[in-house]
């Protein structure tokens, strides 16, 4: 436990590289550019589905990939991850300090942004605030699951972005949204049916239940967190052959 402090800074140091942070801020100002441009054009009521086509949709999953692949990612290929796995630390703590940080910094990057658009968008009625919290608090959720699952990935493959992207931008973008029983494989789905549950819902939406999307955020985050961290104790026993 000692060790977790000094672990996040050093995966926090690693995850703020100038052109990274640069890219992840300029993507998550897309939105509220956007939402911007509507509101100087008198606006529009319908900001769920701004953030959900946009947000949800391209700018949460995406953060989501580069930082939850970055954290454990990038020490493997750089082989820094070895001077982590020499010290007498248990594995878990590794994982939960470096999911804890590109957790921390997907939310802390894409729920102002989420708040932004909803506001600009729709103004500072109370649905519209409404609107802007729930998909905020729903986004932070996906956030957890989406970056701990893109970590967990990244201690798999050493394609985890690829495959990341993959999933995000086909299997949740294209595929999920024709058939019916992949619903229950996307934490974009989750991520608006927790959404809707709290007041988010967009008009025409079926979303899944809210219990079902808790389920999905609460399995696949644990389920990843196991994962990465039966991968490390591998890892290190690979090291030492």
């Amino acid at each position: 436990m000692s060790a977790f402090r000094p672990l996040v800074g050093v995966t926090l140091r690693s995850l703020l590289g100038r052109r990274r942070l640069l890219l992840m801020v300029l993507l998550v100002a897309l939105p509220v550019a956007l939402a911007l441009l509507v509101r100087l054009g008198g606006g529009r009521p319908d900001a769920s589905g701004i953030l959900d086509n946009l947000v949800v949709r391209i700018v949460l999953p995406l953060v989501a990939v580069v930082l939850g692949t970055a954290a454990v990612g990038s020490e493997i290929d750089d082989g820094t991850i070895v001077y982590l796995l020499v010290k007498p630390i248990a594995r878990r703590w590794i994982v939960l300090a470096m999911a804890f940080v590109s957790a921390g910094l997907t939310i802390a990057l894409v729920v102002p942004a989420v708040v932004l658009t909803g506001l600009l968008t729709s103004g500072l009625g109370s649905t519209s605030v409404n609107t802007a919290l729930a998909f905020a608090a729903a986004c932070a959720l996906g956030g957890i699951a989406y970056s701990t699952a893109f970590l967990a990935l990244s201690t798999v493959t050493s394609r985890a972005l690829v495959i990341g992207l993959a999933y995000t931008l086909i299997w949740e973008g294209v595929i999920a949204g024709l058939l019916e029983g992949t619903r229950f494989l996307s934490i974009r789905q989750a991520t608006l049916g927790i959404a809707a549950a709290l007041g988010g819902k967009r008009p025409g939406l079926q979303p899944l239940e809210p219990t079902i999307s808790v389920v999905i955020v609460v399995v696949v985050t644990l389920g990843a967190l196991a994962i990465a961290t039966r991968q490390l104790s591998r890892f290190e026993v690979r090291g030492g052959d």
